[in-house]
Parts: C-alpha cells; structure tokens; sequence
C-alpha cells in the first residue's frame, strides 16, 4: 500500500532535500569552491553527530537503515523525517520513497543550502552569491533527474537582475521546474522594477512558474521586536534558532508584500501567462489581501495611473495565476468558503517534521463536507495549473 490512497491523484508541492556538508561545494565551480562554505546544520535539530555518522559512511544511510525505512510501508511519511529519512539526500532511495508515499509528482526544494544566495547582506560579492545558486542548481537537476515525478527547484538571486536572468537560463536549460525567488527588497527594487521584466516575461514564455518558499527571506524579526524585557522565547522545536510565536504570527508579511509588489506594479497584468505559488508560508491570510486589493485598486486608480490600465481586479489576477499551501494545522475548507477553490495547493513536506505526521488526514478533516470537486481542485487540478509541465 501507499501512504496517499488509491483512486485519487495527488501531487505534492513541497519536499526537501536535506543536503550534506559539501552539497553546495561538490558542484561549484573549481574558482569558487573554496570561498563556499559547506552546508550548516547548526541551527537545526539534526546533530552534528547523525551528520558525522552518514559521512562516516560515504555519505549514504547503511543498508540497514534503509531496509528498516522501507519496511515502515505507508507509515513512511508519520516515522521518517529529517536527515534520517529514506531518500533525504540520496536519489535512488527518494525514488522508493516516492513509489511508497504515492504522489503523483513532488516539488523538491533545498533546505539550508539556499542560505548564501538568499543572504540579504549587501556585502556578499555578486560572484558568490550567484556561483552558490548555480552549485545548488546543479545539484539539485543531478538530484531530480533520477525520476520524471521529482521537480526540481531552482534557486534564483534577484540582487543583480542581469545576473537573475542568467542563472533562471541555465536553470531552464537544466530542467529544473520552478524559480525559487526570494521574498524581499532585491538591489533596492521593488520585484515589480522594470528591470525584472525580462525575468517575469522569460518564465512565463517558458510556462515556469516562480514560487516564494520560507527560507526565502530572514526567518526572524528584528532583535528589537523581541526585547520585551522578558526572558527569550523558545521556538516550537525547543530551541531559539528556528520560528518562534512572534515569526510565525507575520511570517505572511514578507510573502504578502512581495505579491502585493506584482499585483499594483503590474507584473501580473503585462505577464497573463505567468504563475507563481506561495509555498510553506501559510494562507490563512490569502482571503482578506483579496478582499484588500481589490478596494486598494477600486479607490487609489482614481489618482494612481498605475493601476487604471488593469483589465482584470487583483482577486481574479491571483485566482488565475497564483496559488498557495496552507499548513496542516490551518482550516483550508474556510479559506476556500472566503476565497474559491482554486487557491490552495496540498503539500506534505516531506521529510521535515513540520509537515506533520499524516497531512493527508489532517487536510481531509479541515475539508470536511466539502464537495469532491473542491477536494479535485486542492489534490490536483490547481497544481497542474500552476505547473502545467507536470500534467506530461
């Protein structure tokens, strides 16, 4: 048996690789690699322990590891996570985990390795940044290209936008299926500039989606909005360096501002082919910034000539070219009474724990009576609009 049930489609929109020390330097360029420093688990609940253990043994689990994985059958996704999950590294066993949890298809996205590209100092050298996205992007093509379900995602700087278009060309040409953009200020422009529409036109000439992942932008907020006089809050896995209740409370903004940028820039009004997804950042806040636009362009196009050539009111913009995964702890069946169904995407994120123990379980509770129509939509059919190169 599989984890996801027979007789229903199901595609998946977040996974991830749990990459190894030298992820990013084992596919650098030779120039480079010395200034590119191995993946840190530092600020993870993985030990420096299990990671000496699995390069202790050539960077593989042992065989015994892998048979006990396999042998936990479709209670894979509720007892295999982190570094020690079957396939969280290693290809050719993500593609039996694969076969095992019953996805149609899955997005792969890094997990710690997208730290340097991503960086918002302004001190990283343009040669850096942008030589540790083309490492990840090799690797991460090497990694995907085991098994046609496997999407990889690419990862794509926008500090330096000629340098963005160049390394979304090679990413493209590589077969990676999506941009991973961050979602912040880049180089001092709105993700609206004119400057990226060349980006924005490539990939929607491609019919590649960009998609906006937590990981993107500083997880935490400014040491300053923790200083309450009190002693330092614990984040959810016990420890200080991951999202803690104030982080998660506007984790939305960062990804609400970015989309914000496309819709009153008119990114999505000059690009109709393009398709974007809000992945592992909630939304729960998706309905309401509907709602928001809409009355921002209703009055503001009275004095805004930026906003009196668009043809079509935000809510249908993003309801045609976005969607977004709600966590597994959030009640989806009402975003979609406040919105419509074609918002929201499944996603296990698998193996990270956050994704819970059985997601499917817990979306069909927050779905509730819902129609099998609505439930076709959130399983499958807003996926392959968004990613239409997986319906091949």
């Amino acid at each position: 048996m599989t984890y996801a049930p027979r007789g229903r489609a199901i595609y998946d929109a977040d996974s991830h690789i749990m990459e190894l020390p030298d992820f990013l330097k084992k596919y650098a360029d030779p120039a480079l690699r010395d200034d590119i420093p191995e993946v840190s688990y530092a600020a993870s609940i993985v030990t420096d322990e299990e990671v000496a253990v699995i390069m202790g043994q050539g960077g593989r689990h042992s065989a015994e590891h892998v048979a006990a994985q396999v042998a936990l059958g479709d209670k894979l996704i509720s007892a295999s996570k982190e570094i020690q999950a079957l396939g969280a590294f290693n290809s050719a066993d993500r593609v039996t985990a694969l076969d095992m949890l019953g996805f149609e298809k899955q997005l792969v996205f890094a997990t710690h390795s997208v730290a340097m590209p991503f960086s918002a100092s302004s001190k990283l050298e343009p040669t850096l940044r942008y030589g540790a996205a083309r490492a990840h992007n090799r690797h991460m093509a090497d990694f995907c290209r085991a098994d046609a379900r496997l999407i990889g995602v690419a990862v794509v700087p926008l500090d330096e936008p000629d340098l963005a278009i160049a390394e979304l060309e090679f990413a493209l040409e590589a077969g990676l299926g999506a941009a991973w953009l961050p979602h912040r200020p880049c180089g001092g422009r709105s993700p609206g500039h004119v400057d990226f529409d060349p980006l924005w036109a490539r990939l929607s000439e491609a019919r590649v989606p960009f998609v906006l992942h937590v990981g993107g932008a500083p997880l935490q907020l400014a040491k300053a909005w923790m200083n309450n006089g009190r002693p330092p809050t614990k984040d959810w896995l016990g420890g200080g360096e991951n999202l803690r209740t104030k982080d998660i409370a506007l984790l939305h903004e960062g990804p609400e501002a970015f989309l914000t940028m496309l819709v009153l820039d008119g990114v999505l009004e000059r690009h109709p082919g393009l398709r974007g997804a809000c992945v592992e950042l909630g939304a729960g806040w998706v309905p309401e910034l509907l709602r928001r636009l809409d009355w921002v362009v209703k009055h503001w196009s009275r004095n805004d000539a930026n906003l009196q050539g668009l043809s079509r009111t935000p809510s249908e913009q993003m309801t045609e070219q976005l969607a977004f995964t709600p966590f597994v702890f959030e009640e989806v069946g009402r975003f979609i009474d406040q919105s419509n169904a074609d918002l929201y995407l499944f996603s296990s994120d698998y193996p990270h724990i956050e994704g819970g123990r059985d997601p499917i379980g817990r979306f069909e509770s927050a779905l509730g009576e819902r129609s099998d129509a609505v439930r076709q939509k959130f399983y499958a059919d807003n996926f392959l609009r968004i990613f239409p190169h997986a319906a091949g």
